[in-house]
């Protein structure tokens, strides 16, 4: 059984989370007990890429998003600075927390396995992992790795016959993906999880 309330009271904040992920890319190293050169520069193009969207993200694009759920009080996220998808989605749901009141921490998926495998996708690891929980950390609403469009496609690519471009190349199109996608699907879903 997993005691939610322990692993929010383990999770980071925003600020430590990312202050977290600098100070490792300092020290030429990523989050998570595998290390490599490949695993460094991806953290370091994420860095990048959150370091952009904090800058990015209007707060019009907010407008719409009615307060807090009356059900939804914390939002739990597992994630890893080399992870893609994350860097495109972590700072996205502080703001998203931050403008409809509600609390919400960080946790690093390899430290936190037992976590991660109650909340497999598809039976893989596959993070962020966005967990919205109510007063009593109850998971209420559980959301990710991506948007449903990207998912999509993303599992087109995995199921698709080979020969097929190397996922370094797909890659390139989940990014562009993200870029003109604005963060819409994204705040829309999340959205329509809160109205359920």
């Amino acid at each position: 059984m997993i005691d939610y309330k322990e692993y929010w009271e383990k999770g980071m904040e925003y600020s430590a989370y990312r202050e977290l992920v600098d100070s490792l890319i300092e020290e030429g190293k990523s989050t998570g007990p595998e290390q490599s050169q490949a695993l460094l520069n991806y953290s370091k193009l994420n860095q990048q890429r959150m370091r952009r969207l904090e800058k990015t993200i209007k707060p019009e694009q907010l407008d719409g998003i009615d307060g807090r759920n009356a059900r939804v009080n914390y939002i739990l996220t597992i994630t890893e600075g080399w992870c893609g998808d994350a860097s495109q989605i972590v700072p996205v749901i502080e703001k998203f927390a931050e403008h409809t009141g509600m609390d919400s921490r960080f946790l690093l998926r390899d430290e936190n396995l037992d976590l991660m495998d109650t909340h497999l996708i598809n039976g893989g690891r596959s993070i962020p992992v966005i967990l919205f929980l109510n007063d009593d950390f109850e998971v209420v609403h559980q959301w990710g790795p991506r948007p449903a469009p990207l998912q999509q496609l993303v599992m087109e690519y995995k199921h698709a016959p080979e020969p097929k471009p190397p996922y370094s190349e797909f890659s390139k199109d989940v990014q562009l993906w993200y870029a003109k996608d604005k963060q819409q699907h994204m705040l829309q879903e999340w959205t329509d999880l809160l109205e359920d």
